[in-house]
């Protein structure tokens, strides 16, 4: 699959979203979405372990990778990068498609797949339950936090936002940041994580994005949304993973009422060994359940219907 590698780049009315895509023209759609401060490169070493029938669509996300940053004044929340996935799709004149997300991208696909149903026909949650809600007695307060961040990064001129770094530098400093990447994946991620600046480079990402999101729900309107989802799951979580890094130790409750809803609807849940990079550490560990889960519930299912008609 290495050789049908292309670049995609979809103009929006404040820039471009760009990604890559791997696959055959008319294979059946997959989009990927990558986790919080990462790009679509999380995706690199996954993809060619796939079935080779798909044709994988993975973006960095608005404020994320090459892809242009929000305007200024500009907030970053889960109903517009969801807005942001329509944009896509509807460039690309996907009609029906399968999601693949892992962590913050879990989350969008999870509520993309609810408010548009009829469009998913099987989503993957790579180290995810769905759509995270907030304790309601929290909601104000990081709110308000998200609020203040914003106004106060505003305030600051374009040379104290600027923070340059030597290559060597900057891989120290992803590697603090997410203790759970081998050395080769912050490599990966750097591909399209770094700009080249004056002095040496920059983090391509958007800064507006280390803010607290100011758009919060609680758990009943998580379950809610969860039980909106009409396409087939997978929930692919890790024994190292999702619970042991969440920002927020409040959140962590919900998780258990949330693998229940999943489970309720018979949606499939695995637990694989290693931490919440596996998907790019180690591919090889989750690559067998989800090829299986999109042979059975995407091929097999269009050959059914084939058969019918």
């Amino acid at each position: 699959m290495a050789a049908e590698v292309s670049e995609l780049c979809v103009p929006v009315p404040w820039g471009e979203i760009r990604g890559r895509v791997w696959g055959p023209e008319h294979g059946r759609p997959v989009l990927c979405l990558h986790g919080w401060a990462d790009n679509c490169g999380a995706f690199k070493t996954l993809i060619p372990l796939l079935p080779k029938e798909f044709r994988y669509i993975a973006v960095d996300l608005v404020g994320h990778g090459l892809s242009s940053h929000r305007p200024p004044g500009d907030f970053y929340s889960l109903p517009e990068y969801v807005t942001d996935v329509l944009r896509v799709t509807d460039a690309l004149q996907l009609r029906k498609l399968s999601v693949i997300g892992h962590s913050m991208g879990g989350d969008v696909a999870g509520m993309f797949s609810a408010l548009y149903p009829e469009m998913v026909d099987a989503l993957v949650l790579l180290d995810n339950y769905g759509i995270l809600p907030t304790d309601s007695k929290e909601i104000c307060k990081v709110t308000r936090q998200g609020m203040d961040q914003i106004l106060q990064f505003e305030k600051k001129t374009e040379e104290e936002k600027r923070r340059v770094y030597t290559y060597e530098k900057a891989v120290e400093r992803l590697l603090a940041a997410n203790p759970t990447l081998s050395e080769r994946s912050v490599h990966i991620l750097l591909e399209r994580g770094l700009v080249q600046v004056e002095g040496g480079f920059a983090f391509s990402r958007d800064l507006r994005i280390n803010f607290k999101n100011i758009v919060r729900i609680s758990l009943e309107q998580s379950l809610e949304i969860q039980s909106r989802i009409q396409a087939s799951v997978l929930a692919v979580l890790t024994d190292k993973g999702f619970d042991k890094i969440l920002s927020e130790p409040a959140q962590r409750k919900f998780t258990s009422a949330l693998l229940e809803g999943l489970k309720n609807r018979n949606h499939t849940v695995v637990r694989v060994p290693g931490d919440h990079h596996v998907h790019l550490n180690n591919p090889q560990v989750i690559a067998p359940f989800v090829s299986d889960f999109l042979r059975t519930k995407v091929l097999s299912q269009s050959i059914n219907r084939q058969h019918k008609l």
